[in-house]
């Protein structure tokens, strides 16, 4: 079974990357996804989680904390999978993918950035009802960047998610 469903699996991950990455290119979404891919980013997500566990009061310094806790049991587990998986980045592996002027090199699967964004955010959304309307989709747009800018296909970005969410929920039940 999985053999016939896998190369479904590669299609579908190739057209939606083509998609993103082609199909709906603009100027205003160059930099719209060339801004947003950075809140992914060790920068402003070391920054972010700091700065909530350094200044902020209860209940949102806990929030910190816990999202603290959740970036760096995410950053590793995603490291270890990277290594493992070994996966090419679209821009190697397919023709006509554009990108930026230095894109990466290390690994593909999965996406560092989307497993930064959702597990820096979904500490937040689980703290506030309101909040998670606001940062769920700003951890999803961080997502999409990747793909755009022909850095992730989709499942790259759909694993971040998973592995980014699920860290996030063991970490604020647990701490």
């Amino acid at each position: 079974m999985t053999r016939r469903i896998y190369p479904h699996l590669r299609e579908w991950d190739s057209r939606l990357f083509r998609w993103c990455n082609r199909t709906i290119r603009h100027s205003a979404l160059d930099r719209l996804f060339g801004w947003f891919t950075h809140l992914g980013g060790a920068l402003f997500t070391i920054s972010f989680v700091l700065a909530f566990v350094l200044f902020a009061s209860e209940p949102w310094r806990s929030v910190g904390w816990k999202s603290l806790v959740s970036l760096t049991i995410s950053h590793l587990v995603a490291v270890i999978i990277k290594r493992k998986v070994d996966r090419v980045r679209p821009y190697m592996a397919m023709r006509e993918v554009i990108t930026g002027p230095k894109p990466l090199k290390d690994p593909s699967f999965p996406s560092g950035h989307t497993t930064a964004a959702f597990s820096v955010f979904v500490p937040f959304a689980l703290a506030s009802a309101w909040l998670s309307l606001l940062v769920i989709p700003l951890a999803a747009t961080v997502g999409m960047s990747r793909m755009y800018l022909g850095l992730h296909y989709p499942s790259d970005c759909i694993a971040g998610c998973f592995i980014g969410t699920f860290v996030s929920i063991l970490a604020v039940s647990v701490i």
